[in-house]
């Protein structure tokens, strides 16, 4: 019978080329997902690979955890991009949880991502009580809405875009031509989004296979009455039909943005107008998007999912602080409870429009936080007086939280379209 290995006899390190296989069959182990892999799957997987960013928990040769960061780009509130190490594919096999491997794999991680250069660490968190004690906090969240198409008032709009603009259906070879500039320029104006690189054009248009279930998607490209390109969206639809032959049908979005309002309310309002949909579920938004607000009727879209999205670790105070801009101008003393030694300390932020200086200091706090607090409030989406009404910030002056508020939020709340 062969004895429980102790934690410290686990071998944590990253795996090599000729594991890799293994280390994605102990993947899909641990998301509860059918352990086999087809070879297509495999080798789709594979062009993501870089030796080093691909960690393992090995038993006897046996992968009982994993845990993979790539480099990413992140944007920062006023358009700014920042160095971002993202995490994903943590796993802790069942047999082995409770020994500290994902404590040990994520301190490896974020040390090198510090030694790196990153500003912060990201991730999407399957579980919300994990990630706090590594200092992430949740900095932007997710909703989802159901339109319900004969109520939302828009059969008037079938003709097509009011503004002259005009949708057309296109293959997944255009939006691979089209779609990286057009992300880019979403990127330069959407706090929270992240880059999408050559990989994830092809993953999501078909044309490299890491999902046998794939199917291939209508898309729809919104283009300007000067014909530029301004928007699209990526959905299926389903094929449902009633007792007495009557479609019933749902599109479902898998993507959709614009890089301005009226690319927004053109797509929207033409996933609205199809003839035999009844129902379009929107995909990943923000909580304030403007979808349920361009339907004549804002009731026909009910939110069936509100949650925290992309999680956020300061890795650098100074740089983080310094990237983003101010609307207004302010002086704030910060005190951040550091967690494994790479971050925290006192700093003063000095910030107004015209930009931004974050320095150490000596001085007396005004304002005691968290990494995970920072985390949160450093997209401009979470409030200080909000945290302190929770018992999560501290006010060491009177009104400190106000003042946070006043520097760091902002008007709209950030948003990140993708999982990673």
């Amino acid at each position: 019978m062969t004895s429980v290995s102790r934690a410290d006899d686990i071998d944590v390190r990253p795996i090599t080329a000729s594991e890799f296989t293994d280390w994605l069959r102990a993947v899909n182990t641990g998301f509860l997902r059918v352990p086999a892999l087809t070879e297509e799957e495999i080798e789709g997987r594979r062009a993501k690979f870089v030796e080093g960013r691909y960690l393992g928990a090995f038993d006897h040769g046996r992968c009982v955890a994993t845990f993979r960061s790539f480099g990413q780009e992140l944007t920062a509130v006023g358009g700014a991009s920042v160095p971002a190490d993202a995490i994903s594919g943590v796993t802790v096999t069942a047999t082995h949880r409770r020994r500290g491997l994902l404590s040990r794999m994520m301190a490896r991680d974020l040390a090198a991502a510090k030694e790196r250069g990153d500003v912060v660490a990201t991730l999407i968190a399957a579980e919300y009580p994990i990630y706090g004690r590594y200092g992430f906090g949740p900095a932007t969240w997710m909703a989802e809405w159901t339109v319900d198409v004969p109520r939302a008032g828009l059969d008037a709009r079938r003709a097509g875009p009011a503004d002259g603009g005009r949708i057309d259906l296109v293959e997944g070879e255009d939006v691979r031509k089209l779609g990286p500039e057009l992300h880019e320029r979403l990127c330069r104006r959407q706090p929270g989004a992240i880059d999408r690189d050559e990989l994830w054009w092809k993953w999501n248009t078909g044309a490299v296979r890491i999902d046998p279930s794939w199917k291939d998607p209508f898309y729809a490209v919104y283009r300007s009455a000067s014909g530029d390109v301004e928007g699209m969206a990526a959905y299926d639809v389903d094929d449902t039909w009633g007792d007495a032959k009557q479609p019933l049908n749902t599109a479902t979005v898998r993507w959709l943005f614009g890089v301005t309002p009226a690319a927004e309310r053109a797509l929207w309002e033409y996933l609205c107008s199809i003839d035999w949909i009844v129902k379009v579920k929107s995909g990943w938004r923000a909580p304030d998007d403007l979808l349920p607000h361009v339907l004549p009727d804002p009731r026909a879209a009910r939110i069936t999912t509100l949650a925290d999205w992309l999680w956020v670790r300061i890795l650098d105070v100074v740089r983080a602080l310094e990237a983003r801009t101010y609307e207004g101008s302010g002086e704030l003393v910060l005190e951040i409870a550091g967690v494994d030694g790479l971050t925290g300390g006192r700093y003063r932020l000095e910030a107004s429009p015209e930009g931004a200086s974050c320095t150490p200091t000596t001085e007396s706090a005004e304002l005691a936080l968290g990494l995970g607090e920072l985390g949160a409030l450093w997209l401009g989406d979470e409030s200080a007086v909000r945290l302190a009404a929770l018992g999560r910030v501290r006010e060491e002056r009177a009104g400190a939280a106000r003042k946070a508020d006043a520097l760091l939020r902002t008007p709209r709340r950030p948003w990140c379209p993708d999982m990673f």
